[in-house]
């Protein structure tokens, strides 16, 4: 990608070092879940905050969701499976990115 010069990335060993990380740099983390309570079009997203997504099939362990600052969820019409990660993903980057332009 023409961009990767203009991020960075950072990996972890695993949970527990993102954890110490995070908490180092005193990030909240954000949790995407189909358990959520509150929707992610009702949350301020903010500069301090990781959104974290789990796989489609399985979500995140239950130590994760432990962890987690805020559950949001993306509502879906009663009945319906939940929507891929890429729509997912796609549509609350759009909502953090509408909100930082309101700032």
């Amino acid at each position: 990608m023409d961009y990767l010069d203009r991020v960075t990335i950072v990996r972890h060993a695993d949970f527990a070092a993102f954890q110490d990380w995070r908490r180092e740099a005193r990030l909240k983390l954000v949790l995407m879940t189909t358990l959520g309570a509150q929707n992610y079009l009702d949350h301020a997203f903010a500069d301090d905050q990781i959104v974290l997504f789990g796989r489609e099939s399985a979500g995140v362990p239950p130590a994760v969701h432990e962890a987690a600052d805020s559950r949001l969820v993306i509502p879906v019409a009663e009945g319906l499976r939940s929507l891929n990660i890429a729509v997912s993903v796609a549509m609350v980057a759009g909502e953090a990115l509408r909100q930082g332009r309101a700032a």
